[in-house]
């Protein structure tokens, strides 16, 4: 059953009030009608671009769901009336779309990572989940593709067959490449972000009580310094003094 909820904003970005359950209900529904839509998993790292960056802001505002994926986003939520909400969070988010399509018989396609990755996470998916439809994988090339390239990927991902393709290649990468094929591929696409590096096994996840804590950001800084520190010493800081005075206002207006 699909509630319709609508989105509260976090900063400039909409986050919905949703669930897993809730957000398989809607790929399938989609998937079911070959709807050509996406979804964003959104942490502080896709806020914050979208803060910086306007083109990439309406990126995200055309998505047709917006997951709280990380803590802080749970916690804007609740702070702004969505009290009971829990982390919609990409990675288990692709786990129980996972499990959900293996009953419903709903073939899927893994876009993203590298050969390796890929051949990995396939393996590890349908071990997991019996029944579990991989119709297709393809690694893209790590720099930006050709028009002739997306056009022969897209056919690639038609002619497999999928209604649901996982997309990962990273923010904000993923979430751009998901909005172009947008009414050009007719399959829900879901951008999860580092998914393929953690169910391939590539990269440890944080422990589930430092996820519960909203400390998975210092796990993750502590694995990939030199990668991340942006990220996290710029963003997190910006995002927390840009939504307290978001909180402050709303209390005002109230």
């Amino acid at each position: 059953m699909i509630n319709s909820l609508n989105p509260i904003q976090i900063i400039a970005t909409p986050v919905y009030p949703t669930s897993y359950e809730d957000a398989c209900d809607r790929i399938q529904a989609w998937a079911q009608a070959k709807t050509s839509c996406y979804v964003v998993a959104a942490n502080v790292h896709v806020v914050m671009t979208a803060y910086w960056q306007r083109s990439y802001q309406q990126v995200i505002n055309g998505a047709a769901l917006v997951t709280p994926d990380g803590m802080p986003l749970v916690m804007g939520l609740r702070l702004l009336g969505a009290k009971q909400q829990q982390r919609v969070y990409g990675p288990d988010l692709m786990l129980a779309w996972c499990d959900r399509a293996a009953q419903a018989g709903i073939p899927l396609y893994l876009y993203g990572g590298t050969k390796t990755m890929l051949d990995t996470l396939q393996q590890n998916l349908v071990q997991r989940f019996p029944g579990l439809l991989i119709a297709g994988t393809h690694a893209p090339p790590f720099r930006p593709l050709t028009l002739e390239e997306e056009r022969a990927d897209r056919d690639r991902i038609h002619a497999s067959g999928a209604s649901v393709v996982f997309v990962g290649l990273g923010c904000p990468k993923q979430e751009e490449w998901m909005a172009r094929q947008q009414g050009k591929l007719n399959a829900v696409m879901v951008g999860v972000g580092a998914a393929f590096s953690f169910h391939s096994g590539e990269v440890s996840q944080a422990p589930r009580w430092m996820m519960a804590w909203g400390l998975e950001w210092l796990y993750r800084f502590a694995m990939e310094p030199a990668r991340l520190w942006r990220r996290y010493l710029i963003n997190n800081p910006a995002f927390l003094l840009l939504f307290s005075w978001q909180l402050v206002r709303s209390r005002r207006s109230h």
